[in-house]
């Protein structure tokens, strides 16, 4: 009888994926109040687990705080505008304020989601266009997207955008990294395993076989191009 597969053990009712203590015990998303305008002082500059981009502690003037993404050129003492007019590295804003081509990151997607779009480190995106109707953004992936002009985003770029640049010299660097952010690592690939543990295992080292699978396959055969339309190569013309 062969073993499980490895998206078998980690699937439904599975402990192979657990939280890891600190991780992402601090939200930078925007506050619920959109009305009320702020403004806060950085504090403190934090290398938090579980996000690539560095987050700062801000206290504002109503003695409360809060935690927001912290963007490139940021330092402590400066002052952050929520919900105002005012543009300031790192201040939030009603997308429908801001000028064109101004680089923004820590998007809504829907008005009071708190923040869904560029987050990572050394990302952002810029305001092509305003209408009526909505904002057309640009993203860093070059995709364009029309979103609410009452989506609020912040002003700037992402600080830690080095971050890809050092080179990992040892694997046991890349297995804290990818311990600290809960990944799987490192991933076999099944035409390496044996017959026993994948479909696509033994020694030959490649599948054997067609890698289009059923979409009413059993678990254990669910591997490959599932339900695919198509496979291999475009014919030309």
């Amino acid at each position: 009888m062969g073993k499980k597969l490895r998206q078998q053990r980690r699937g439904k009712n599975s402990n192979a994926y657990t939280k890891l203590p600190g991780t992402y015990d601090i939200d930078p998303s925007y506050a619920a109040d959109r009305q009320s305008k702020k403004t806060g002082e950085v504090t403190e500059l934090i290398n938090h687990t579980g996000h690539t981009a560095p987050l700062m502690h801000i206290l504002y003037e109503d003695m409360t705080d809060g935690y927001l993404i912290a963007p490139e050129g940021i330092k402590i003492g400066d002052k952050v505008q929520i919900n105002a007019q005012n543009y300031s590295l790192g201040s939030v804003m009603r997308i429908g304020d801001i000028a064109e081509g101004t680089p923004i990151y820590n998007i809504e997607s829907i008005p009071g989601d708190g923040g869904k779009l560029t987050r990572a480190a050394g990302a952002s995106a810029s305001i092509l266009a305003h209408s009526e109707s909505g904002s057309i953004i640009q993203l860093r992936s070059k995709q364009k997207m029309t979103v609410d002009n009452n989506c609020r985003a912040q002003l700037g770029v992402v600080a830690g955008g080095g971050m890809n640049e050092a080179p990992i010299m040892k694997a046991g660097k890349n297995h804290y990294i990818k311990h600290a952010l809960n990944r799987y690592w490192p991933r076999l690939r099944g035409v390496k395993m044996q017959p026993s543990e994948h479909p696509f295992g033994g020694k030959q080292h490649h599948k054997g076989k067609s890698s289009m699978t059923s979409r009413n396959a059993p678990p254990g055969r669910k591997v490959g191009h599932i339900a695919a339309r198509r496979i291999g190569r475009k014919k030309k013309g």
